[in-house]
């Protein structure tokens, strides 16, 4: 296990204004922030023209790129888990694991997909039942539900964890067995070397940045039209509209400003775990005032049905649909490469907090934890709301199909959860309880955000570092955030949301494979195989190579 020492030149830090970072990083990424919403508040026009066009031809020309890129990753990580490099440690050989089980897998659920499945929940499988995205299946029939469940599971299942796991293992590798900076650059050290900490590491670690910033403020944005949305249901006197989503934006981000100044850290974790027993509650909620029997059936079949389909959908990109007069390359970018594209900006965020809570744990517990624990959560979840939907649509009062409808009057997919409530007892008291544990996810989403921006920017974990840093980063995601949705010519900031964000997920894909490259051969740098018996091979470290892994 080799240690890696930073120059001397390079363990400096900031104090010109009483900070603890790294000048370059840290200003020129907030620099290149303010240009980007002066520009889209001077030049809004513009702006969204130029990105629709660039979201618009990356869409028509590398959708097939984004989804190589997503099933490399995960074949990536099946193989390395499997391989003879599954028993190495994120840490010194012998150390453990420093949480149990289901205290790692309740984190690793808080970690990414809160505020995700409380929006696209019930959104996602009712458009695809409505709308369905292979060409041929008929409209709100039993295959266009098969699809429905399937295509929305391999956006947020095992794609989706691939993405958050591969950035949460390089860190955890070179962090913990290295001692590299938690920076977005060390886990290039093995094609870079000392260059990590002159201008191309900079880069790599500016672009983390600006791609972790943009990512949480798409999220932001989501979960304030979600909020808006829940709040109009709630009272007539709210209106929806970008008014007053830029206040909802501001309230949230100052309770989580006030957080990080008085120091409620363990106010918020404490928080969170609440949250996560609200997301459950709802969840347990809405199987048992619903079709019990039909979802313990569905529950059963879609695990079979998504398993049975992910080969397929994990290649598939619609290669016939500019053969077909009436078809584009439009549905796939709206969904899947925006899904793709979104997730891998957050992946930074997610793959520090993943990264600090696995350390001591062997790459092939982690990468199958990660990859496994959220996925069957997800599959529940979509099971029992995306089939109670569907349910609704078919047996019951319907018009959640017609909400889903933008041109035609309907609210969109930040209604289709208000809507779907509506046919549950309690309507009232469930919209007002789901719009609560949105904003929680919001408020803490908010706050772990610029604690892990602030780490990318100084090269420490979050001791060390002058509260101002993380407030300023967390004032700057509301910002972008509230940019994002209010400096739009469009109707709905939603469509603002899926442009930028496809734009700035593509040099992160480029990226990964870098990654990828990167941690096998530090692998083969750091570990060899030694024939115990015939049967047996053990990884052990290199003994001239063998160093303390940093602490935490």
């Amino acid at each position: 296990m080799t240690k890696v020492d930073p120059p001397k030149r390079q363990q400096h830090v900031y104090t010109g204004f009483g900070l603890r970072t790294d000048p370059y990083i840290f200003f020129v990424s907030a620099g290149l922030v303010a240009l980007f919403v002066f520009t889209a508040i001077v030049f809004t026009k513009p702006l969204n023209d130029g990105s629709k066009a660039a979201k618009d031809w990356i869409v028509s020309n590398l959708s097939w790129f984004f989804i190589f890129s997503v099933t490399g990753m995960l074949l990536f990580l099946i193989w390395i888990a499997l391989s003879k490099y599954g028993n190495v440690r994120l840490g010194a050989q012998d150390s453990k694991p420093e949480y149990s089980n289901l205290s790692w897998f309740g984190m690793l659920f808080a970690a990414g997909i809160g505020t995700v499945l409380m929006f696209w929940g019930v959104a996602e499988p009712i458009s695809h039942f409505g709308n369905p995205p292979r060409e041929g299946v008929v409209p709100e029939s039993v295959e266009a539900a098969d699809d429905a469940m399937a295509f929305s599971l391999y956006h947020l299942g095992l794609h989706t964890w691939a993405i958050f796991c591969l950035p949460a293992l390089a860190f955890a590798y070179f962090i913990y067995r290295r001692g590299l900076p938690m920076r977005m650059s060390s886990a290039f050290h093995p094609l870079l070397g000392d260059r990590i900490y002159g201008p191309i590491g900079k880069a790599i670690d500016i672009l983390a940045v600006l791609g972790t910033l943009f990512g949480v403020a798409t999220s932001i944005g989501l979960g304030t039209l979600q909020i808006n949305s829940g709040l109009n249901y709630l009272s007539d006197s709210i209106p929806v509209g970008k008014g007053t989503q830029l206040a909802i934006i501001a309230v949230v981000t100052a309770i989580a400003t006030v957080s990080i100044v008085v120091g409620l850290d363990k106010g918020i974790k404490r928080l969170s775990n609440l949250n996560i027993v609200m997301a459950v509650a709802l969840l347990i909620f809405v199987f048992l005032a619903g079709s019990t029997l039909f979802l313990a059936r569905g529950v059963f079949e879609t695990f079979g049905n998504y398993f049975g389909e992910l080969i397929g959908l994990s290649f598939w990109n619609d290669s016939y649909a500019n053969l077909l007069e009436n078809r584009s390359w439009g549905w796939q970018g709206d969904w899947t490469v925006f899904y793709w594209a979104w997730t891998i900006t957050w992946a930074p965020f997610v793959g520090i907090f993943v990264a600090r809570i696995s350390k001591g744990r062997t790459i092939r517990e982690f990468v199958l934890g990660v990859l496994a624990a959220p996925t069957a959560f997800t599959i529940v979840w979509f099971s029992i709301f995306g089939l109670s939907a569907i349910d609704i649509e078919i047996n019951g009062g319907g018009g959640l199909v017609e909400e889903m409808d933008t041109d035609s009057g309907g609210g969109g997919a930040p209604f289709a959860l208000f809507t779907f409530l509506e046919n549950f007892p309690l309507t009232t008291l469930m919209v007002a309880f789901s719009v609560l544990i949105v904003v929680i996810f919001f408020t803490t989403s908010s706050d772990s955000a610029s604690l892990v921006v602030d780490m990318l920017c100084s090269g420490q974990q979050e001791t060390g570092t002058p509260t101002r840093q993380r407030v300023f980063w967390a004032i700057t995601e509301g910002v972008v955030g509230g940019t994002l949705l209010a400096a739009t010519t469009g109707s709905s900031g939603l469509e603002a949301l899926r442009e930028v964000i496809t734009i700035a997920g593509l040099p992160f894909h480029v990226l990964a494979f870098f990654m990828m490259w990167a941690l096998v051969r530090a692998l083969r740098e750091d570990v060899e195989v030694v024939t115990v018996t015939p049967r047996e091979k053990t990884p052990i470290e290199t003994p001239k190579e063998k160093a303390t892994p940093i602490e935490t």
